[in-house]
């Protein structure tokens, strides 16, 4: 079969080759560790989830590590997996990366079935609570004048964009009550040894991923995944923040990890090779910045003027929301660095514009 990989992704290093768990089953990628891949609704059609075994006082038991939408086939695929693993055996806890529905959708269910805790950092749990319980999360008014600040005029999109009201409650109908509190610098003990927390910002409040370095096993969660960038936005709720420095800092936290690291993404394969992603990121980033920085020493630019700088494809509704966040946070990265002003037009819409050029 020819290959689909890209230059960049041509240059880590694939361990596990083309494979990958079968649906309702896993695949072992580390002694006792195995990888499950589920299914999403979006164009990004999958995260890997990971199961890893946790013997306690000499009883065996699992961890679990990020959860899936809640919906009846993920639901399905879980039960598979851990009928098939726990047969009888406990599932001690449910370690979440961070908030975003396709990693913690499934928690309250894992942890009632089988009477499991959640672990979690403290931001991204509250930041949870909050988007289930207040339905214009991710979505509803706030969002259509956000993004209409930045640019976006089309009645439809805003229309769409205003009724999107149950976006996040839909995927994570329930939090659990009670939680435990990952930070940075703790280390979890998992099957005897320490996996410590890494602290990650700009594209959750308070992404955790996980690292085991006697084994050079990082789970990444999304900070850093292989074929894509990951995505950084800025949303109506913070409306001025910095993100895109904010995330590009975090990633540097991952340079001093072992050149050896088997890196378990939440979406594509796990691959060695991670100070080279790192290094491919920071160029990605540096790269749009500039493209956006030249196309605002042409013109004042909102975020919905630099979409096709940034994004060379068409776009449906759901790209365009993270399309624009992305934006954002591309100008706002320029702006806090002061290499662009801004300043709101006739219409109220936020322009930038090259420091070194006239304002408007």
């Amino acid at each position: 079969m020819k290959s689909t990989m890209t230059p960049l992704e041509n240059r880590l290093h694939y361990p596990l080759g083309d494979q990958l768990p079968a649906p309702g089953d896993t695949l072992e990628v580390a002694p006792g560790v195995f990888w499950l891949r589920m299914g999403l609704p979006f164009a990004l059609d999958h995260i890997n989830l990971w199961l890893l075994r946790d013997v306690r006082d000499g009883v065996v038991g699992w961890t679990a590590v990020d959860c899936g939408i809640d919906n009846a086939l993920t639901r399905q695929h879980w039960a598979a997996v851990l009928d098939k693993h726990l047969q009888g055996a406990p599932l001690w806890r449910v370690i979440v990366t961070h908030m975003h529905p396709d990693h913690l959708g499934l928690g309250h269910w894992l942890c009632e079935r089988w009477n499991a805790q959640l672990w979690i950092s403290f931001t991204d749990y509250q930041a949870a609570m909050l988007a289930t319980m207040h339905h214009d999360s991710f979505g509803g008014d706030g969002a259509a004048q956000f993004f209409e600040r930045h640019g976006l005029h089309d009645p439809a999109s805003l229309d769409q964009v205003r009724s999107r009201v149950t976006y996040y409650a839909g995927m994570v109908p329930k939090i659990p009550a009670q939680f435990h509190r990952l930070q940075d610098g703790l280390k979890v003990v998992i099957n005897g040894q320490a996996w410590q927390c890494i602290s990650g910002f700009g594209h959750a409040p308070e992404h955790m991923a996980l690292y085991q370095a006697d084994r050079g096993l990082l789970i990444s969660g999304d900070m850093v995944l292989p074929r894509i960038s990951t995505n950084v936005s800025v949303y109506d709720a913070e409306p001025e923040a910095d993100n895109l420095r904010l995330f590009l800092n975090s990633i540097d936290k991952f340079k001093p990890l072992r050149a050896d690291t088997l890196t378990l993404p939440s979406h594509g394969k796990p691959f060695v090779g991670l100070h080279e992603r790192i290094e491919q990121l920071h160029n990605h980033h540096r790269d749009r910045l500039d493209e956006v920085l030249q196309a605002c020493a042409q013109k004042p630019c909102s975020a919905h003027d630099v979409l096709p700088v940034l994004f060379k494809r068409a776009l449906d509704l759901h790209q365009t929301t993270f399309a624009m966040g992305e934006a954002v946070a591309h100008l706002h990265c320029l702006w806090h660095a002061g290499q662009l002003v801004r300043q709101r037009d006739t219409r109220g819409v936020w322009r930038f514009t090259s420091a070194a050029t006239p304002r408007l």
